[in-house]
């Protein structure tokens, strides 16, 4: 199996991040996982076919957002907190407070 690309720190690009945050099904997504430290695809409990799912995870990792482990057959997502936090120091934790809030 191939390997997945994750962009390194230095490759993590603010226009790229918030980007990938545009996008209302990507917001739902990082919300989500935001009360998980790792989950599987399936666990993200958004109501998309799979391929399309697949995109929308696919645009998350390689904005520098998620990180995606594969073991056997599963995908297992992660926020990448520690890289944000250290490239965007308070950026994800605004926008998912921002997306709490207006979505009570």
């Amino acid at each position: 199996m191939r390997e997945l690309f994750h962009p390194n720190l230095e490759q993590i690009c603010l226009s790229t991040v918030l980007s990938a945050l545009g996008d209302p099904i990507r917001l739902q997504i990082i919300k989500n996982l935001s009360h998980k430290k790792e989950t599987t695809c399936a666990s993200c409990n958004i109501d998309l076919p799979k391929s399309a799912l697949s995109h929308h995870f696919k645009v998350l990792r390689e904005s520098g957002l998620i990180n995606v482990r594969i073991e056997g057959k599963q995908r297992f997502l992660s926020i990448r907190y520690t890289d944000l936090e250290l490239k965007f120091p308070g950026l994800l934790d605004s926008v998912i407070n921002s997306f709490k809030s207006s979505h009570s």
